[in-house]
């Protein structure tokens, strides 16, 4: 085995899990999900089944991740941040089978205690605020904050908002510049 599970962990026959990966305490991994290399999925977390994970994404704490959801590399999901799968949950009415599906985008960030309402994708480096609720799809670069979540501006690649001055702007960080047209950011160098 060649990723680590603490002994308080449920890890059931038939997921895959590659190298590197890490499951913490009371986290529970179902069958047929994958998880990426390098993942760390913090405590108390549930995989559902058919769950993809890319390489190196970060679960931190009191997350449930359910079936229909995929994430590319190096999503962040924050703690206690949910996931829906069914857009008309009812108890007395089975809808097994009935999830609407969700994809997170590469390098994106869902914060703390936010929803991702089924059915609505989260683009590539978008940054969902901690406490927003998404109620519609979230395009790349994208930041936004509240319920339900609106746009806000536009993030680099590694997390600092963008000022577009003539429609590029640099990422203090990185020096990654990015431009804005028709509504959409993309990084230029």
């Amino acid at each position: 085995m060649d990723y680590f599970v603490h002994p308080t962990a449920v890890i059931d026959e038939g997921c895959t899990i590659h190298a590197n990966a890490k499951i913490w305490h009371f986290s529970h991994i179902m069958p047929k999900c994958i998880i990426g290399e390098g993942c760390n999925i913090g405590q108390n977390c549930v995989i559902f089944p058919e769950v993809v994970l890319g390489k190196n994404v970060k679960i931190q704490n009191n997350v449930s991740v359910y079936q229909g959801v995929t994430c590319d590399d190096d999503v962040f999901l924050g703690p206690s941040c949910v996931f829906t799968n069914v857009t008309n949950p009812r108890s007395g009415v089975n809808r097994r089978g009935q999830y609407s599906r969700t994809h997170v985008g590469k390098g994106a960030t869902i914060g703390a205690n936010a929803t991702i309402v089924c059915g609505h994708d989260i683009g590539a480096y978008a940054f969902i605020g901690a406490g927003a609720v998404v109620t519609k799809n979230v395009p790349d670069y994208a930041l936004v904050i509240g319920n339900p979540a609106r746009q806000a501006g536009w993030m680099s690649e590694y997390g600092h908002k963008l000022s577009f001055k003539d429609n590029e702007a640099t990422c203090p960080e990185s020096g990654m510049k990015y431009r804005l047209a028709d509504g959409k950011v993309s990084r230029i160098s």
